[in-house]
């Protein structure tokens, strides 16, 4: 249910709250933004920390033919300039592959 409308059935915060399965505090903030006649904030969409070696990671996995591990590769990225996890990285480097994979086909017995 919507905040406020649950506020408007209610008529508490913590009763709405108790609906929406919020706290109190964000139906009272909601309600009085409402009340002014402000809208939700938008948030931009950030881009992630590992696109800065992205397209490194992008070329290691295309000459390795999707090969190559993460744990290969952090030393390098890190080098680049990445400062995010290592759990992070094995993220990136697993879409990477996967888009590899996708594009040339999963080469078994390539020798």
């Amino acid at each position: 249910m919507d905040i406020i409308t649950a506020y408007e059935n209610v008529g508490t915060y913590r009763g709405a709250a108790d609906i929406c399965g919020t706290t109190h505090k964000t139906v009272k903030r909601v309600v009085e933004r409402h009340a002014t006649g402000g809208t939700r904030p938008v948030w931009a969409p950030r881009a992630a920390n590992y696109e800065s070696v992205r397209d490194r990671v992008a070329e290691r996995v295309s000459t390795s033919k999707g090969r190559i591990s993460a744990k290969r590769l952090l030393p390098r990225a890190r080098a680049a300039g990445y400062t995010g996890s290592a759990r992070n990285f094995r993220r990136l480097v697993a879409q990477e592959k996967k888009r590899y994979r996708s594009e040339h086909g999963r080469s078994v017995g390539d020798g």
